[in-house]
């Protein structure tokens, strides 16, 4: 868990949200983003440390009834997409090797997040969400420029899709990982078994 880390991890998710609001201002329209909208939600991806000890926390937070259908889902995705993972099923820890990077670039690109309520279409730690999931949508700064989500600036200009851009504050998040030391990244499905 954070524990003494909390409330710095809290002003970073606040910093964030706020740049997400005001993106979100500016962008109007061209920000497709909105409720029900999954899009963001399929494809596996890295989550760090701070990421986990959210989950955990919204893990915790939630009713049983919704912790178990996420550690129900989180288990259906290992059993399906578990014999692939590239890096260790026990711990559920990514490879860091060129290797295993590159087999994950091609990993469970269409699997559904066991976050999401396919039932709801709503994210079941919302709250607890991993940094990737608060920055998604807006345009963000990226080794080759400005990305976006591929539905959102649909015809935008450059220069209105720069307009919009949201900063990420990485050099806090950065500092507050270094402080916790390496636990190496994982994925939300081991992430969330293994907040029992």
């Amino acid at each position: 868990m954070l524990g003494a880390m909390d409330a710095r991890d809290t002003q970073l998710v606040q910093i964030v949200d706020a740049a997400l609001a005001d993106a979100a201002k500016r962008a109007g329209a061209w920000l497709a983003c909105k409720p029900g909208c999954t899009q963001c939600c399929h494809g596996a991806f890295a989550i760090n440390a701070l990421d986990v000890a959210r989950l955990h926390q919204a893990m915790q937070a939630a009713d049983l009834e919704t912790a178990e259908a996420l550690r129900g889902r989180a288990r259906a995705w290992i059993a399906t997409y578990g014999a692939e993972f590239p890096g260790d099923r026990e711990t559920g820890v990514l490879g860091t090797s060129e290797e295993d990077q590159a087999r994950f670039e091609e990993f469970a690109n269409d699997a559904p997040c066991p976050a999401l309520n396919s039932e709801t279409g709503f994210c079941d730690v919302y709250a607890g969400r991993p940094m990737t999931c608060r920055v998604f949508g807006p345009p963000v700064r990226v080794e080759d420029g400005l990305g976006c989500c591929e539905l959102c600036f649909v015809g935008a200009s450059e220069a209105e899709v720069a307009a919009c851009e949201m900063p990420v504050p990485h050099e806090l998040e950065e500092r507050l990982l270094a402080e916790m030391g390496d636990a190496g990244e994982t994925v939300v499905a081991f992430a969330l078994l293994h907040s029992e």
